[in-house]
């Protein structure tokens, strides 16, 4: 799936989804091959969400490629394409790449004046990762 929406001023999963989705894929996470009723029931705890509602959340998210459904019995079972790991590391990949592609110089600065923030030891993680990038280097 390609990165169609982030919104900047959101928090975690909701920069990528709506919040009844991030709230679905969160579940599915945790729980996968999970059953559209045991979805609902975990959302139930915080908010009153209709059958047909969840149940088009999922499959949107399986027609989005996000989760595979299948068929077991009567009902439909959900799991994740991709663990959230997965999914944050390729998401946070696209949007790195477009944002370099489109602002270039400008955002690789940013990202480096952001490292003033950063832990010591994602700091050390970057500068063994450019003096690899330049041993393998052409000449």
């Amino acid at each position: 799936m390609k990165l169609h929406h982030f919104k900047v001023n959101e928090k975690g999963l909701n920069r990528f989804f709506g919040p009844l989705e991030a709230r679905v894929m969160d579940i599915v996470w945790t729980d996968p091959d999970i059953s559209i009723r045991d979805v609902q029931a975990s959302l139930s705890p915080e908010t009153t969400v209709s059958f047909n509602t969840v149940m088009t959340v999922l499959n949107r998210l399986a027609d989005k490629e996000l989760l595979f459904k299948r068929v077991e019995g009567r009902q439909t079972l959900y799991r994740p394409v991709l663990s959230r790991e997965q999914f944050m590391h390729t998401r946070s990949r696209e949007l790195t790449h477009e944002l370099v592609e489109e602002f270039g110089p400008l955002v690789v600065n940013h990202m480096l004046d952001a490292l003033e923030e950063a832990d010591p030891a994602l700091i050390a993680q970057l500068e063994q990762k450019l003096q690899s990038m330049k041993k393998d280097a052409p000449s």
